[in-house]
């Protein structure tokens, strides 16, 4: 099985978003960032599931953080899907394949993955059991991080591991928080549908644009101190389309059209292909 090629595939199936910048990474550095995307992913599937109620999602996660806290050299082909009880016929392939996914990492630096999707975990099954109940301003910055914010610092971590690159880390949790304040922004009506409101008590989409453009700041300061290199290549992509959906959403449309997306991405696809 050519563990590479079917992580890259099923990117490609989960994200327009992120298989782009990942498939344009050099080898050891794109292996590091598919895993960790994979692996939360994975968990992300749980926490949004329609058809799981909220403490079976808390137990699955919990259950997949403990088996990755377990984790030595690697993980026995069984170590997930023992977890999974009944629910092989309703997780999604991305899900099922957790355990492949944490081992695609180079070794130095997975067990930095799967702890980070170990508390990631821990934390989607806390909010699963509260409903996703946000009230005030801290309690979104505390999602946020949760969900996001800590994906900045992750990989802030893998860019030093790969080649030395260093950066600010508040700066890096603006970067997920940006980006999942935008997610928030544009599955609004979606979310409501099934219950759970991630605006603050008061709060509108105009409010919720000012807390996405606040944290995208720091975004774009975040990025702006990358020099050039993988680290640069990757955060552009992502940010870029964070940008261009919340101008949509501000000029009254739902989300960016593959069109605009495409567009968008234009100016990074050609250079990035050809030099990688």
């Amino acid at each position: 099985m050519d563990l590479r090629r079917d992580a890259l595939q099923i990117l490609k199936e989960t994200s327009r978003t992120f298989y782009i910048p990942i498939s344009i990474l050099p080898s050891g550095l794109q292996e590091a960032v598919a895993s960790a995307y994979l692996c939360m992913r994975a968990i992300d599937e749980i926490e949004d599931h329609p058809e799981l109620d909220n403490p079976t999602k808390a137990q699955l996660l919990r259950t997949i953080s403990l088996t990755l806290q377990a984790g030595v050299d690697g993980f026995a082909v069984d170590a997930f899907s023992s977890g999974f009880n009944d629910y092989e016929n309703t997780l999604p392939e991305v899900t099922l394949g957790i355990r492949d996914w944490s081992i695609l990492a180079p070794e130095a630096i997975a067990p930095r993955i799967w702890d980070a999707t170990a508390a990631m975990a821990d934390r989607m099954a806390y909010w699963a059991e509260n409903n996703w109940k946000i009230t005030t301003e801290s309690d979104l910055d505390r999602y946020t991080f949760g969900v996001a914010g800590a994906v900045g610092l992750l990989l802030s971590d893998l860019w030093a591991w790969y080649d030395g690159t260093q950066t600010n880390r508040t700066q890096a949790i603006g970067f997920g928080r940006g980006l999942q304040a935008v997610n928030i922004l544009r599955n609004h009506t979606e979310d409501l549908k099934r219950g759970v409101d991630f605006y603050p008590q008061g709060w509108n989409a105009a409010n919720m644009h000012e807390y996405a453009r606040r944290n995208l700041a720091l975004a774009d300061a975040y990025t702006q101190s990358l020099g050039a290199g993988p680290a640069l290549d990757f955060c552009q992509i992502p940010l870029t389309l964070a940008h261009g959906t919340l101008d949509a959403l501000a000029n009254g449309k739902e989300k960016l059209s593959r069109n605009d997306v495409l567009a968008l991405l234009k100016q990074f696809i050609d250079v990035n292909i050809k030099a990688s």
